[in-house]
């Protein structure tokens, strides 16, 4: 059974910073691109960043390019988002996935495994 669970989520002020973690387990995690996903009330589901199995390929969201840092540990099966200059916009419930398109940072068909997501929460 595939699990794949977020932590590291949080309030803090603008400017800080926070760094997002994300374990999978049950698959072979070296064979999986990885990603991080957001979503703000009232608004889309937003591909943030996404990392190729390797770690060679990767691609942001525009406006968090400059800011946040997706790694990944496949040793440790952990994916990493370190995300500093958060701004209030930033606010939204992440959610970490197995499988993404990674040019685009893009949900497809094969993007089946989520977590149940970390609530990042910036203020003013």
């Amino acid at each position: 059974q595939v699990q794949v669970v977020e932590s590291g989520g949080g309030l803090v002020q603008a400017g800080g910073s926070l760094r997002l973690s994300c374990t999978a387990s049950g698959l072979t995690f070296d064979d999986y691109a990885m990603g991080w996903f957001r979503q703000a009330p009232g608004k889309e589901r937003e591909g943030v960043a996404c990392i190729s199995a390797s770690g060679r390929l990767i691609d942001y969201l525009d406006s968090v390019k400059g800011r946040f840092t997706i790694s990944r540990d496949n040793a440790k099966n952990i994916v990493y988002l370190q995300m500093n200059s958060l701004k209030p916009e930033d606010t939204a419930m992440y959610y970490c996935a197995a499988d993404p398109k990674v040019v685009g940072c893009a949900v497809v068909g094969g993007t089946n495994y989520w977590g149940r997501g970390t609530q990042v929460t910036v203020s003013s």
